[in-house]
């Protein structure tokens, strides 16, 4: 190439690049105003220093329709490449709202498609930063060809390496199922928004009046809807959550977790859980309270908090090891187990094992909770999602009966027989087909119908049934247990299990996959 020609691409290139880098000072000032961080400036506070390396800053539109010849942008809305975060390579993109408003375009979507298979062959996590109104209807079935390519390298990913997805402002439309095929949703309080049909369209079609708030805010989709698994005030917290969950996380599904070196004493005793979980089984206490007096350090990730909050999942570390935590609430629905619960544990269960990160099962489960509504809403079909995910799983996985577990519910928190490698129990855990109320009036109905004294003896029965259920010997003597850890040995015990278990191999029957009852 001529000398002359040579410089002068090199120069027009250099003023394209200075342009994108720069970006619309008006357009950044909206995003600032709105209390936003611009793309660029998300991508920096999120990456270690100096490490982000741009990929297709250039990519620009081919469409010419509708006047988008003179519309079309260098970078066509989005910002992608790869970096590191505390020193682990990712790659990652983000929506870019200063630039077409971040809708997505055909070169656009290309951009994220490309990002994500390339992540998925280096065996890298992905990080994706939502901000957009939506697709480039001017695109026509050329964007939506694109933005499939998006979900189908989306789906191809799942399980390979981890996928988090921040909503960072709207998400609207078809695009929103992206997010939905990754692991983890973070939304930001206020201005991230998810949703599939915008209010125009609902007020057209049905007559409704609603906001993009009110539709897929942070607020529906942290406790109805669940599809957010954490929730922030700002851009800060959430792109420094992202630096937080990714810490627990290895980057593919070949490699183990990243252990990180901690002070906790390993055989630290944890008294304090004996005044936490009363003995009464009728009291409620916070397991959380529990989980963090186990890990290392308090240290303990809750996902979906607000959403069925009768089941508790996050990550923690024991010893410096990542592991997942899955444990029943008792100070909602008293820990039993529903439709919305099933859910959240067995897609929880499934990431980890995906993923290398052993499991951790904190039982006390009165039974799968009752009525006509979660009967009509499948409690059947999505209770055996919990015992497909717990048997499905080859990770080590650990069950501790904290006071009880009653019936079908009982195995659903993984027993011996769906798998756990060890499990262990409290002095004075109650284990039995149903609770004693329950069973002493299907057991001794007649004879207390008959008795002179109904109430004495239904007491009488339910002492003497509590006698035969209560306690830890009959799990020993049946061998449904492993052994007895009392509370103050609790943190010990799981740590040491852990290291035996650690190089654990474990085979499934040759298949294509199974068929999950979702």
């Amino acid at each position: 190439m001529p000398k002359k020609r040579r410089e002068e691409l090199e120069k027009k290139l250099a003023e394209i690049e200075k342009r994108v880098l720069e970006g619309d000072p008006k357009a950044a000032a909206k995003q600032h105003a709105e209390g936003k961080l611009t793309a660029r400036e998300r991508i920096k506070k999120l990456l270690d220093p100096d490490s982000f390396v741009e990929e297709f800053m250039l990519a620009e539109t081919q469409c010419t329709d509708f006047g988008m010849a003179e519309k079309k942008q260098p970078s066509d809305g989005v910002v992608s490449g790869y970096g590191k975060i505390d020193g682990r390579p990712i790659y990652l993109f983000a929506q870019d709202r200063t630039v077409l408003a971040g809708t997505v375009g055909s070169a656009h979507a290309e951009k994220i498609a490309c990002v994500i298979q390339t992540a998925r062959k280096l065996g890298v996590p992905l990080i994706g930063l939502y901000d957009s109104v939506g697709a480039r209807i001017q695109e026509g079935l050329t964007v939506t060809t694109a933005i499939g390519k998006v979900f189908f390298e989306n789906s191809i990913a799942s399980g390979v390496i981890p996928q988090i997805s921040a909503i960072m402002g709207p998400c609207i439309g078809v695009a929103s199922y992206s997010p939905a095929l990754t692991d983890f949703i973070l939304m930001v309080q206020g201005s991230s928004q998810m949703f599939i049909t915008g209010p125009p369209v609902i007020k057209e079609v049905l007559g409704e009046e609603v906001t993009m708030e009110e539709l897929g805010g942070a607020k529906i989709h942290s406790e109805v809807s669940g599809v957010a698994d954490l929730v922030t005030k700002n851009d800060e917290e959430c792109l420094s959550l992202i630096r937080r969950l990714l810490s627990f996380l290895p980057p593919n599904s070949q490699s183990a977790p990243p252990r990180r070196e901690t002070r906790d004493d390993a055989e630290r005793s944890v008294n304090v859980l004996e005044k936490v979980v009363p003995e009464d089984m009728r009291k409620a206490y916070n397991v959380v309270q529990v989980i963090k007096a186990l890990v290392d350090d308090s240290d303990f990730l809750g996902l979906k908090e607000k959403f069925a909050r009768n089941l508790v999942i996050g990550l923690g570390r024991l010893n410096g090891y990542p592991v997942g935590f899955v444990a029943n609430q008792p100070m909602f629905l008293a820990g039993s187990l529903d439709v919305d619960a099933s859910d959240k544990g067995a897609r929880f269960i499934r990431f980890c094992d995906a993923f290398n990160i052993p499991i951790i099962t904190l039982m006390d489960v009165p039974g799968f909770f009752p009525g006509k509504q979660q009967e009509e809403k499948g409690i059947i079909r999505h209770g055996a999602k919990l015992l497909y995910a717990y048997a499905e799983a080859t990770v080590p996985k650990i069950t501790l009966v904290l006071r009880k577990g009653y019936g079908g519910a009982k195995q659903a928190m993984c027993t011996r027989e769906m798998g756990a490698d060890q499990l262990f129990v409290w002095p004075g855990v109650e284990l039995a087909v149903m609770g004693g109320a329950g069973a002493v009036n299907v057991l001794y109905r007649r004879e207390i119908e008959q008795s002179e004294e109904p109430e004495k003896t239904r007491r009488e029965k339910m002492e003497e049934y509590a006698e035969r259920f209560s306690g830890p010997f009959e799990a020993l003597s049946k061998q449904f247990a492993h052994a007895v850890l009392r509370p103050a040995e609790t943190r010990r015990g799981l740590i040491r299990a852990l290291e035996i278990l650690r190089e654990k191999k474990e085979e499934r029957p040759k298949k294509k996959h199974g068929v999950m009852p979702v």
